[in-house]
């Protein structure tokens, strides 16, 4: 693996998380709000993010996958974790480190919806539009990024690099 560039640096991260966090903050005052977080890769972004949120809240996630090892989704999304609480009548903001196909979220979206909440939104850290295969709006969007494979700060190549303070478009 070779890292192509740097995409976005530490500081612009901060910057992004700060900013969502200000709207998310606005938008859901007076709301019973739940992050839901899609692990692993939304580990550092949620953890941050929430930070930056200024209003009670509570964190549940879920473990939901269709890379298997590869640098491409195989279209095939496995839910190996779910909530441990009920979202019924509760505003839901579903955290993602990044949107791509489409395919993961379709998903999620469509169990979270079956369990009646208030609200389901969702939050990225990065939007791959180009690589959608399934229609998705997200509702906060930090940074929209050219169709190029990712890691650093949660996104991973086979389950490495999730550490790395940044993010870096790389070549395999």
């Amino acid at each position: 693996m070779i890292i192509d560039k740097i995409l976005l640096t530490e500081n612009e991260i901060n910057s992004i998380c700060t900013s969502l966090g200000e709207k998310i903050t606005s938008d859901y005052q007076g709301s019973d709000l739940v992050l839901v977080g899609l692990l692993k890769g939304c580990n550092p972004f949620i953890s941050d993010l929430a930070k930056k949120i200024d209003l009670p809240l509570e964190i549940e996630y879920m473990v939901a996958s269709s890379y298997k090892g590869n640098t491409f989704s195989s279209g095939n999304v496995e839910i190996r974790l779910d909530l441990s609480k009920s979202i019924e009548n509760r505003d839901v903001l579903i955290v993602e480190d990044i949107v791509d196909t489409g395919k993961t979220l379709d998903v999620v979206k469509k169990i979270l919806i079956n369990r009646n909440p208030k609200s389901l939104k969702i939050v990225t850290l990065l939007d791959k539009v180009e690589g959608r295969l399934i229609p998705c709006e997200c509702d906060y969007v930090g940074r929209k990024i050219e169709k190029a494979f990712v890691v650093g700060y949660g996104l991973d190549y086979n389950d490495k690099y999730r550490n790395l303070p940044y993010v870096a478009i790389v070549k395999i």
